[in-house]
């Protein structure tokens, strides 16, 4: 019971290969993370499950239809936020919100979605005088108000202040409170380790790197850093066990001014696993 399950998926373009053999399955309920540098697939990888591009290659289920000849039926359960959208700019919030709610079989309502999104004092303002901040949740809320089964959100909060990044990723949060499976796509990696139950790393069309934030690339099993100033200055050592380490030191007599324990960040993962591609 997958709601995205894709096998040996491959796409060029003229002589580039943009996604070349990338096999992915999500289920039901998840928030997927996909990561990667620009370039690296993810846009066109997303553009396929979403029935938006051909493929040229591979197997592609989206809630168990094909993309590629999804009927109106199987687009009325699934909410896109794209990169950038055109938009109504001379009608309001309220109303561009209500006219996409209208084509759907069982919308939220638009009051809702709205201040869900963070628009209420926005929602008789037009379109076209929202800030770029704004504008983008405006895509957000015509990315949900038909109430999808699966949400798929590319770069989402691009244009978004730190608060308003909160307030989305509360919003996600509840949204897979419900049960909506969500595929996003972010180069913040702050974001993706905040939201995403599993990740995946995508380079140069491929698949290098799949996992939970803690263990994506092994970094559970990492070693750690501790770090100390010595009487030469600053000392650090690699170690599997930490607490080991430093209860060796402490009990050979040596001062630990000045101590930390580290382990890999996922940004220092991320940066590592894109890096052998380069």
């Amino acid at each position: 019971m997958t709601a995205i399950e894709v096998r040996g998926l491959r796409k060029t373009y003229g002589s580039r290969s943009a996604v070349s053999g990338i096999d992915l399955s999500v289920p039901h309920g998840e928030v997927f993370a996909l990561l990667g540098p620009n370039g690296a697939g993810k846009t066109t990888t997303v553009e396929i499950l979403e029935g938006h591009r051909r493929r040229d290659s591979g197997d592609v289920r989206v809630l168990g239809q094909d993309p590629a000849v999804g009927g109106r039926a199987w687009r009325a359960r699934i909410g896109i936020v794209l990169q950038s959208a055109t938009d109504a700019a001379d009608l309001t919030v309220v109303e561009t919100v209500r006219h996409i709610a209208s084509l759907y079989p069982r919308p939220r309502a638009a009051a809702e979605v709205i201040e869900l999104v963070g628009l209420g004092d926005q929602a008789k303002a037009k379109v076209q005088a929202l800030s770029g901040g704004q504008r983008r949740r405006l895509d957000v809320a015509l990315g949900i108000v038909g109430r999808p089964e699966i949400v798929f959100l590319d770069e989402p909060t691009t244009g978004f202040d730190p608060h308003a990044r909160r307030q989305f990723w509360q919003l996600v949060r509840a949204l897979a409170a419900e049960g909506t499976t969500i595929l996003l796509t972010t180069h913040y990696l702050d974001e993706a380790e905040a939201l995403a139950d599993r990740l995946a790393v995508i380079a140069a069309g491929v698949l290098v790197a799949e996992g939970t934030p803690a263990t994506l690339g092994g970094r559970a099993g990492a070693g750690a850093t501790v770090s100390w100033t010595g009487p030469a200055g600053q000392e650090s050592e690699l170690t599997a066990d930490p607490v080991a380490l430093i209860t060796k030191l402490t009990a050979a007599g040596v001062d630990l001014p000045g101590l930390t324990v580290t382990r890999p960040s996922l940004e220092d993962t991320y940066l590592a696993l894109i890096g052998e591609q380069r």
